[in-house]
C-alpha cells in the first residue's frame, strides 16, 4: 500500500491542467538550443531547454541512444510543445546517437554500443558492431564524451532515458518516488534490469548518487499519439512533484482584540502593561 505522503504528492503531480491534459498551443516559458558534442561522423548532438536558464530544477530526458530504438524521440518531441512549472527546466535530447539513427543500428559509426561506453564498471566486451561492444576504453566515443562533460555541466535532478522492448520502467537505484510515479503515470510496470557494465545511469548514480537517472523501456515499434501524451505526462507529473513550492508571506492580524489580550496576559504575569504599550511605538 501506498504512503500517506506518496499519496498527497501523486494527487499532486496527476492533477488536472498537466500532462495529458496540456494543450497543443501552449507554448513554452523559454526555450534555447546547445549543441553540447558531435558524432563520430560530425552530426551534431543538440539539447533544447523549455523553460527558464536558470531554474533551480533541471529534468535532462534522452528520447534515444541506440539507433534502432528510436520511440522516445516522440516524446521528447511533445515535450517541446509544454510549459514546465515554475522553477522546472526540461533539457530534451532526441538522439545520443544520430549516426546509428540514420544507418538503423544499435551502435554508432564505430560500431561501439554508447550504453556500455561509460567509465563505471566498464570492462572490454565484442568486437566492432557485436550487440553490446563497449570500444577500446571507456569513453572512446565522442557521443559519449560529450554527454558525460553536459550532464557534468548541467546536473540534472532526474534524467531519463528511453530504451525499447521491455515495456517497463526500470528502478535503477534511486528516488523510487520519482520512478513510481512515472510508472503509474504512464501506465508501465516498475521493474528491475540487471545494471550492464559501462552503462550511462550505472556512471551518473555513482557519480552523482543524490540524483535519479532511471530508464523507461518503451513497447518495439513507435508510439502512438495516446502513449506519447501518456509519456509526456509522466515526465511533466515528474516536473509538478519536484517544483520548489511558492510561498507567500501572510501576516498576522494584530488588531484592537490582539493588543487588548496581550494587555491582559501582560498584566497578569508581571502586573504591568508598559511593556505591551510600548512596543505599539
Amino acid at each position: 500500500m501506498l504512503s500517506s505522503a506518496f499519496t498527497v504528492l501523486l494527487a499532486i503531480a496527476a492533477s488536472p491542467g498537466t500532462g495529458g491534459d496540456v494543450p497543443r498551443s501552449a507554448q513554452p516559458a523559454a526555450a534555447g538550443t546547445t549543441q553540447i558534442g558531435s558524432s563520430r561522423e560530425g552530426r551534431p548532438i543538440r539539447a533544447l531547454r523549455i523553460g527558464r536558464p536558470r531554474a533551480r530544477i533541471r529534468i535532462l530526458v534522452v528520447g534515444e541512444i541506440h539507433g534502432n530504438e528510436t520511440a522516445g524521440k516522440a516524446v521528447t518531441r511533445a515535450l517541446r510543445q509544454v510549459r514546465p512549472p515554475r522553477g522546472v527546466a526540461l533539457w530534451l535530447i532526441d538522439s545520443m546517437n544520430p549516426d546509428g539513427a540514420l544507418a538503423g543500428t544499435r551502435q554508432n559509426a564505430a560500431g561501439v554500443d554508447l550504453n556500455r561506453n561509460f567509465p563505471t564498471r566498464w570492462r572490454p566486451m565484442g568486437a566492432p558492431f557485436d550487440t553490446y561492444h563497449s570500444g577500446p576504453s571507456p569513453l572512446s566515443e565522442p557521443e559519449s564524451r560529450a554527454h558525460a562533460s553536459f550532464v557534468r555541466r548541467l546536473r540534472p535532478r532526474v534524467t531519463i532515458y528511453y530504451h525499447q522492448m521491455k515495456r517497463l520502467v526500470d528502478h535503477g537505484g534511486g528516488d523510487r518516488f520519482i520512478e513510481r510515479l512515472y510508472s503509474r503515470r504512464s501506465g508501465l510496470k516498475l521493474g528491475s534490469i540487471a545494471p550492464p557494465p559501462g552503462a550511462v545511469t550505472v556512471w551518473q548514480s555513482a557519480t552523482f548518487p543524490r540524483d535519479t537517472p532511471f530508464v523507461v523501456e518503451l513497447p518495439a515499434g513507435s508510439l502512438s499519439r495516446a502513449s506519447t501524451a501518456r509519456h509526456r505526462g509522466a515526465v511533466l507529473s515528474i516536473a509538478r512533484a519536484l517544483a520548489p513550492r511558492h510561498e507567500r508571506a501572510l501576516p498576522i492580524p494584530f488588531g484592537a482584540e490582539r493588543r487588548a489580550q496581550m494587555r491582559a496576559y501582560a498584566s497578569a504575569t508581571t502586573g504591568s502593561t508598559t511593556s505591551v504599550c510600548a512596543r505599539r511605538g
